[in-house]
């Protein structure tokens, strides 16, 4: 069978003699993908009274997102376009005193370039010529300077050399020598040699300068010291680093002479320095690395040179996945995950906890993953992302205990459509009988006395969590008439570290029983037709969705999404080599090849019967192609009916980056359960 391309699989209407429709669909459609507006990167004025956010919509016209800055008055909710255009412009940053706006934009050659913008005269300028994109924008305290982080080449690695080329001859590409451990890497494809390191340019104009040097990388958040002499960021300078995925510290960067201080020192991650606004104190992340596949992520206070570090959140028994501080030094801002919910809560320097908001949602639409960013103003506002179910992220703000959302930017267009509802559903494991999270997405006018065809779709990661937050796929799903079931099988975040480490070097493992035991609840509500499930997912989703199909055949059909299918082969093959095989299995491949293939769902294709579509990116190096193909020719030659679909030009990650290409894969797989759906 050869590859199917998606544009084959998508569902459309005839041309010819066909009617003009009587109103527009009230169905969520895969064109509706381009309707769609998220709110993301809410950055609060100093004062508390305006927000800048990156707005993202689509272009039907070249397929691919468009990032807009606009503005937001906190008292009145009105907006206003501030940076628009054709050009990509994102990453709004507040000098100190709220006059000026740093942003980075591709409005001058198409290259992402740093700009500020006076905002009482409304003048933007270039500050400089930048050889590549400036990232983790942060404004000195003084409001002179601007640090970035930026990539800077370095020479190709050479190994002998062709001979010399007559003028005018046409000749092959050179060769091409590797010799990094880590040479390509997911979305970005094969990497170019060089570093990422940190700069420093004058905020009103001037020649960036160097700060960071070497043959290492480091990267932001950066944040300045009180008196502006010094810039912390987070980096790994071991001689072993490239080995090292987790370990990273934390260094002071003197701009005087460019000496890097390391300020802190253990085995395991230290990340996200934030010098508090009196400069006496230096929050920071991270946890000591014992080779688990998760460990909950602490907030840690130090002095300024990294003395007498404390962990404020030793009794939170989740990860926290941002911090902040307040204006008067005494607090911070954090935010984590729990029960598959986005929380911000207020944490005082003796470890007491206070609730803000929850709720927040990210910038992905195609799955519900937990997300959200937040900023806090000097007056306590906090602004930050939130969505729901049926709707993507826009901008809210929490005030004096109360919480109001400003943006409300997909209202008026799925406003006219009728959304799939979102519902808990009680499940217990019949493992164990742990409580597992667990929400259905009912399709659009749902009638609870029907039964209905159910699609579980299950998570990535494995350490991840979904929550009940917008998905466009489930969406499109429901629309197509299937109840859709999402879970948090064990393995998954927000619900503490025994939670998540219960298949520590076993998975998949009894998270099979968590998944069957959600699918069992949604027949046993009464309105799911045990005749007709079928199951997808993509990366350890795409693992589950194989491993399951190996182990039962109760579902009519399946769809494997950028799957691991062979452990061996894939931990010699993927982007993250340096860490799938350290910290999922503790050896590798060839010093425990048994257990490489009793946890590889290749192990269980003889007893595949499910008729299985394979669905991966050709430029996917997290779970390469590889493993994709390799279980579509065992699926071939045991004689299981399957199809591979490949999304051109698509990372992992990335799948669903453009458009068409995500509501074509939506289409694609559920043109392949219909093909198997028993009427």
């Amino acid at each position: 069978m050869r590859t199917l391309s998606l544009a084959v699989l998508l569902v459309a209407a005839p041309l010819a003699f066909a009617a003009p429709p009587d109103a527009p669909s009230r169905k969520f459609e895969g064109k509706d993908l381009f309707g769609l507006q998220v709110a993301t990167d809410p950055q609060i004025r100093p004062d508390g009274r305006v927000i800048a956010y990156t707005r993202v919509a689509y272009d039907v016209m070249n397929d691919r997102a468009r990032r807009s800055i606009w503005l937001i008055d906190v008292e009145t909710g009105t907006q206003t376009p501030l940076i628009t255009g054709n050009a990509s412009n994102s990453s709004p940053r507040w000098s100190l005193d709220g006059k000026r706006l740093a942003y980075v934009s591709t409005a001058e050659e198409g290259r992402p370039q740093l700009f500020v913008r006076w905002m009482e005269t409304g003048q933007s300028a270039r500050l400089a010529e930048l050889t590549d994109a400036p990232g983790d924008l942060a404004w000195s305290n003084d409001g002179k300077s601007i640090a970035f982080t930026m990539f800077a080449p370095d020479d190709k690695s050479k190994l002998g050399e062709a001979p010399p080329k007559p003028e005018g001859a046409q000749w092959a590409a050179p060769l091409e020598v590797i010799t990094d451990i880590t040479y390509r890497a997911d979305g970005a494809g094969y990497l170019k040699p060089g570093y990422t390191h940190v700069y420093v340019v004058a905020a009103d104009g001037s020649a960036p300068r160097q700060l960071t040097f070497g043959a290492f990388n480091e990267a932001g958040p950066l944040t300045w010291s009180h008196d502006d002499k010094y810039i912390y960021a987070t980096g790994n300078r071991d001689e072993n680093w490239r080995r090292e995925p987790v370990n990273t510290e934390i260094y002071r960067i003197a701009l005087a002479d460019t000496s890097l201080t390391e300020i802190t020192k253990r085995v395991g991650p230290d990340a996200q320095p934030v010098m508090s606004p009196d400069g006496t104190k230096l929050a920071y992340v991270g946890f000591d690395d014992k080779l688990m596949a998760y460990t909950n992520v602490r907030v840690y206070v130090a002095n300024p040179d990294g003395t007498d570090s404390r962990s404020l959140t030793d009794s939170l028994d989740r990860s926290v996945g941002a911090v902040s501080w307040s204006a008067d030094s005494r607090s911070l801002v954090i935010q984590y995950d729990d029960h598959g919910v986005m929380k911000l809560e207020r944490l005082q320097l003796n470890g007491k906890r206070e609730p803000i908001a929850e709720g927040l949602s990210g910038a992905g639409l195609d799955r519900p993953y937990t997300g959200g960013e937040f900023t806090v103003a000097d007056n306590g506002t906090v602004a930050f992302t939130t969505g729901s179910g049926v709707r993507p992220s826009d901008v809210s703000v929490a005030r004096r205990g109360k919480v109001t959302q400003l943006t409300r930017l997909n209202d008026s267009f799925l406003g006219a459509k009728t959304m799939g509802e979102v519902k808990a559903l009680p499940v217990k494991s019949s493992f164990d009988q742990r409580p597992i999270g667990a929400w259905v997405v009912l399709p659009p006018d749902f009638d609870s006395s029907k039964k209905y065809p159910l699609i579980l779709e299950i998570h990535g990661g494995p350490y991840a969590a979904y929550g009940p937050t917008f998905s466009t796929d489930y969406q499109l799903y429901a629309s197509a008439g299937y109840v859709v079931l999402y879970t948090n099988p064990r393995g998954s975040t927000s619900y503490g570290a025994e939670f998540a480490n219960l298949i520590q070097h076993a998975y998949p493992s009894n998270d099979y029983d968590d998944l069957i035991s959600a699918v069992d609840a949604a027949i046993a509500a009464g309105y799911v037709d045990e005749n007709n499930l079928f199951v997808t997912g993509g990366s350890g989703g795409g693992v589950l969705t194989a491993w399951i199909v190996g182990k039962t055949n109760r579902f009519a059909a399946a769809a494997t999404q950028k799957p691991v299918i062979n452990w061996a082969s894939t931990v010699l093959t993927t982007d993250i080599a340096t860490y799938m095989p350290k910290y999922w299995f503790n050896k590798l491949p060839w010093e425990d090849p048994d257990s490489y293939w009793k946890r590889s769902p290749l192990s269980l294709v003889g007893s595949v019967t499910t008729p299985t579509l394979v669905v991966v990116g050709d430029q996917d190096f997290r779970t390469p192609v590889s493993d994709s193909e390799q279980y579509y020719q065992a699926l071939q030659l045991k004689g299981v009916p399957t199809a591979l679909v490949k999304v051109p030009g698509a990372s992992h990650g990335g799948l669903t980056a453009r458009p068409s290409q995500s509501a074509a894969k939506a289409s694609a797989i559920l043109a392949w359960f219909e093909k198997y759906r028993k009427k």
